[in-house]
C-alpha cells in the first residue's frame, strides 16, 4: 500500500522545500504534502485542459505560452512576477548565446578600432531585459510601437504589486535572525521546482498526451514550473492563516468549569495571543489545506443567484490561484 502511495506522489521533498520557504517551520505530514499535490496537479489539469480550448479557437492544434498566461490575466501581481520571470529567463538565454560567440566575435574584430565599441554596445542591446508583450493588452493594438523610456522600468519597480513586496518583507524578517547554516538551506530550499531537471517525470504528472495532445515547448514546463511554485507558496501563506485564526480561536475560547484544571491552560492561551504567530511550532495539517483551497474557490454570490430559477447547469469551473 506504501509503495503504490509511493508512485502516486512523485514531489513530496520539493513541496516540503517550497512549503519551507513560504514559512513553515515545520516538518509537514505525509497527509499535508499528498493533499498539496492532489490539489496543485488539479489545478495544472484545468490549466491545460483551458489552454486546449483555447488553441482549438484559433485553428491550433499547439497550446501557446499566451494561452497560459491568460488564464491568469487578472491577478496582476503573479503576471508581474511571471514576466519578471520570462524576461530573466531571455536574458540568460541571450548571454548564453553571446557566450558561445564570443570567441568568433573577438576573431572577427580583429585589432580595428572601430570595432572596440561596436560588439560591446551590441551585447549590452541584446542581453538587456526585454519587457514581455502580452496580445490582449492595449499596446498590442496599434502597429506602430511606443518607444520605450529609460525610467519607465523604474516606474514598474515603484508599482510592484503589495503582495510581492509583502513575500520579500517576511522572507527579509524570516532570513534576518538565521545562522550561516539555516540562511544556506533556505536558499538552497528556493530552488525547488517541479519541472527543473524532471521534465520528463512532470509531463507524464501533468497529463500531456493525455489532457492535451500538444507537445510541450520549453517555455510551456518552465511557466508550469513557475506556476507550481507559486501555487504551493499561496496555498501555504493560506494554510498557515487558517492555522493562525484557529489558534487564536481556541485561545479566546479556551475556558471551562474547573477553574483549578482550565486555569493554568487558559493563561497559557491568553499569553499565546501576545506571542508571535505559532504556525512554526506545529506544522499545518490537512484540514488547515483544504480551508485554504475552499477559500481560494469562493465565488461572488451575485453570480450564483443569477442562475437560480433557470435550467442553465451551474457548472462553476475550478479558480485557478
Amino acid at each position: 500500500m506504501a509503495d503504490a502511495r509511493d508512485k502516486m506522489y512523485k514531489y513530496r521533498q520539493e513541496i516540503s522545500q517550497m512549503m519551507y520557504v513560504s514559512g513553515e517551520t515545520g516538518e509537514p505530514s505525509v497527509e499535508t504534502t499528498s493533499i498539496i499535490e492532489d490539489i496543485v496537479r488539479q489545478q495544472v489539469i484545468e490549466l491545460l485542459r483551458n489552454c486546449t480550448e483555447l488553441a482549438s479557437r484559433r485553428g491550433s492544434k499547439s497550446i501557446h505560452t499566451n494561452d497560459l498566461i491568460f488564464q491568469i490575466r487578472h491577478d496582476q501581481a503573479k503576471v508581474s512576477r511571471l514576466r519578471t520571470f520570462l524576461s530573466w529567463k531571455d536574458v540568460r538565454k541571450n548571454i548564453k548565446d553571446s557566450d558561445d560567440k564570443g570567441a568568433d566575435a573577438d576573431l572577427a574584430a580583429g585589432d580595428d578600432p572601430s570595432n572596440v565599441a561596436g560588439p560591446v554596445d551590441e551585447a549590452a542591446k541584446k542581453n538587456k531585459k526585454a519587457k514581455v508583450g502580452l496580445p490582449w493588452e492595449p499596446a498590442s493594438f496599434f502597429n506602430v510601437e511606443v518607444p520605450e523610456r529609460d525610467d519607465e522600468e523604474d516606474e514598474e519597480e515603484e508599482e510592484m504589486n503589495h503582495i510581492t513586496l509583502q513575500r520579500l518583507r517576511k522572507a527579509d524578517e524570516r532570513t534576518k535572525v538565521m545562522t550561516r547554516e539555516e540562511y544556506v538551506t533556505w536558499s538552497e530550499y528556493r530552488q525547488a521546482s517541479f519541472t527543473w531537471r524532471k521534465g520528463k517525470r512532470f509531463r507524464e504528472w501533468a497529463g500531456f498526451g493525455i489532457v492535451t495532445d500538444s507537445k510541450p515547448s520549453d517555455d510551456i514546463v518552465d511557466i508550469l514550473g513557475f506556476l507550481t511554485f507559486e501555487m504551493v507558496q499561496t496555498l501555504t501563506e493560506m494554510a498557515l492563516k487558517a492555522k493562525e485564526q484557529e489558534d487564536m480561536a481556541r485561545a479566546q475560547s479556551g475556558s471551562g468549569d474547573n477553574h483549578h484544571q482550565q486555569g493554568t491552560k487558559k493563561r497559557k492561551h491568553q499569553h499565546g495571543l501576545f506571542d508571535p504567530p505559532s504556525e512554526g511550532r506545529t506544522p499545518i495539517e490537512p484540514r488547515h489545506v483544504q480551508e485554504a483551497f475552499r477559500r481560494f474557490q469562493q465565488r461572488p454570490k451575485k453570480t450564483r443567484a443569477m442562475l437560480n430559477g433557470t435550467r442553465l447547469a451551474q457548472h462553476t469551473a475550478l479558480n485557478i490561484f
